[in-house]
């Protein structure tokens, strides 16, 4: 999440992407950060007993739903407020 809101804060558009387990984890963090409406994908869990081609299943299942995140959306923060000088 740190990274997530780091590239927001730049002005690059992000996506964070996890496993369905960490769901309010990601909420109270992204609160904590400042970023209450960073965009948040999440696999199903679990992902660490899973194979290369089990991952790459997930990854295929939320590739739309990143690329939405990230097309066409206002990033989810003022830019120019995090900056420094």
């Amino acid at each position: 999440m740190h990274d997530t809101v780091w590239f927001e804060i730049q002005g690059k558009p992000s996506v964070f992407v996890a496993s369905a387990a960490f769901v309010e984890a990601a909420r109270a963090q992204s609160e904590a950060l400042g970023l209450p409406d960073v965009r948040r994908v999440f696999v199903p869990h679990p992902i660490q007993d899973a194979t290369d081609e089990e991952m790459r299943a997930k990854a295929d299942a939320i590739l739309e739903e990143v690329l939405d995140a990230l097309v066409g959306v206002k990033p989810t923060c003022d830019t120019t407020a995090h900056r420094r000088v």
